[in-house]
């Protein structure tokens, strides 16, 4: 893995001399994740799952875009920037990295609220370099089995994985949709998506009270087995399809 931060001019010229160079950009957000998860969890987990494929594969990865779409959080914190900030600021990072003689490049994304400013964008980006560039967009969780949430067993269970900022004796339980019908959960999702709050009332999206380190790795190494798999399919395939 090249981490490119870290690097000075001449060695980062020296490993995108080759003309099959792959970078990799994080995009995550700051906002609320209950009383016992950090407002950065949403970053943190995306950073690790793209450092893990960039060991994995040998790629560029790129600082994290730590800010996102995420005003629908408020009045619970959040630090947002809106849809068309954050795609203009994808489109420019992705033409100066083409400009810089990187031709491939994923973006994996780690916040719900991101995902219409990062759809079709791969299209765009092809039209704007006359398809001399390729790009990859996913959202991560789409690469494991277990359903998604947000604060609740699965983030948890995440972040308990990567970090020592959990604070489980703080964990309470959000809103459980056990139970509930799939028209009637599209009927939350869309309330919690103009106000997570009023959908939630605590701003947990499930259960993390029995949330755990294990559980968190096993998601953890079956995200980055699917997503590595999917990445490859994609240089070898020319796929381009946005998984919202």
């Amino acid at each position: 893995m090249v981490e490119i931060k870290s690097l000075s001019d001449p060695t980062l010229r020296k490993n995108i001399s080759n003309k099959n160079q792959i970078a990799v950009i994080p995009v995550g957000s700051i906002e609320q994740h209950g009383p016992h998860l950090p407002i950065s969890t949403d970053s943190d987990i995306v950073t690790e799952i793209a450092k893990r494929l960039c060991q994995k594969k040998n790629y560029l990865l790129l600082p994290t875009i730590n800010y996102g779409v995420s005003y629908e959080h408020g009045p619970f914190f959040n630090l947002s920037i809106t849809k068309s900030t954050l795609r203009t600021i994808l489109l420019d990072l992705c033409m100066s990295l083409y400009e810089n003689n990187i031709k491939t490049i994923f973006i994996i994304n780690g916040h719900h609220g991101n995902q219409d400013a990062i759809k079709n964008i791969d299209k765009k980006l092809n039209k704007t370099s006359k398809n001399k560039l390729n790009v990859f967009a996913f959202s991560y969780w789409h690469f494991m089995e277990r359903e998604f949430d947000h604060a609740g067993f699965a983030e948890t269970s995440l972040m308990l994985a990567i970090s020592d900022k959990v604070k489980m004796k703080l964990a309470k339980k959000g809103l459980v949709t056990d139970g509930l019908s799939k028209t009637q959960i599209s009927k939350i999702g869309k309330i919690a998506a103009k106000s997570f709050p009023k959908a939630t009332k605590n701003g947990i999206w499930g259960d993390p009270r029995r949330a755990t380190k294990k559980e968190g790795q096993k998601m953890l190494a079956e995200i980055q087995d699917n997503l590595t798999k999917r990445c490859q399919t994609c240089l070898t395939g020319h796929s381009s399809k946005f998984h919202q």
